[in-house]
């Protein structure tokens, strides 16, 4: 058992990956990164490894795949909260680039040069493309293929780059039409957060269904009928225990898509 426990911590303190790190840091290449000291964040295996892990020591082998359903579901819902928060920030990262960006073409500015001064005062995720706008602008080159090799909110990049070749296309004042096109941003982000807020309390009874299972094993308990030594123990309490988080993730799962699909893209 003390075997056991050991390589559990020692699973949890993995190191990441050396290489994303070195893919994250080329991608914020000319940027200011400032890195932050503390422990290595687990991954998602390390986490469900060590879960499995303790749910094995504590409920056998039932309780191992309880444990790692259970881990998987709160980290995919993390994960997911996490990413959205973040798309919307670098979204609003990209809003301002474009009002400096139009803000330059309206003082005068060629597009490159516009396009680089929005890059010198922008975060990470913004800074990338309007670089490649520069780059593409310098040489008269596609905006489109150019902004195409950029990974990151490259669904809103596409509206970006399409707007731009329709101001090369028609003739149109390319000022306006980036404007047009970061006021359209800058909206659906607001809803978007509108949204979020008014989602708390769906969110927060959804959370508090799926605690009520925790809190009837607990009177159970407090009764004497003592739903954890059937739960733990060898035979069918095993399958009801999988059985029951199954159902239970499943449920996080599918209220977590349904307070999802409201969040405009």
């Amino acid at each position: 058992m003390v075997s056991l426990l050991c390589c559990a911590l020692a699973l949890l303190t993995w190191a990441g990956s050396p290489a994303a790190t070195r893919l994250r840091n080329l991608d914020l290449v000319g940027t200011r990164h400032h890195r932050r000291l503390g422990p290595p964040r687990p991954s998602s295996v390390t986490l469900t490894t060590a879960a499995a892990v303790a749910g094995w020591l504590m409920a056998g082998v039932g309780g191992a795949i309880a444990a790692a359903l259970a881990t998987v579901t709160v980290w995919r819902r993390w994960r997911a909260r996490g990413q959205l928060h973040r798309s919307l920030s670098a979204i609003d990262g990209l809003t301002e680039a474009l009002r400096s960006l139009v803000a330059g073409l309206r003082a005068g500015a060629h597009p490159a040069e516009a396009a680089e001064a929005a890059a010198a005062d922008a975060q990470p995720h913004a800074a990338a493309p309007m670089r490649a706008i520069a780059a593409a602008a310098r040489l008269d080159g596609d905006v489109q293929r150019a902004l195409d090799g950029t990974q990151t909110l490259a669904g809103v990049l596409a509206r970006v780059s399409r707007a731009w070749a329709l101001a090369q296309r028609h003739g149109l004042p390319l000022a306006d039409v980036l404007d047009a096109v970061g006021r359209d941003l800058d909206q659906r982000v607001r809803f978007a957060r509108q949204v979020l807020a008014r989602m708390a309390g769906p969110r927060t009874s959804a959370t508090t269904l799926a605690l009520l299972p925790v809190l009837g094993i607990g009177l159970g308990e407090a009764m004497g009928a003592h739903p954890l030594r059937v739960l733990t123990g060898p035979g069918l309490g095993q399958v009801l225990l999988v059985i029951g988080i199954a159902l239970l993730c499943a449920g996080v799962a599918w209220c977590g898509r349904l307070t999802g699909q409201v969040v405009p893209s």
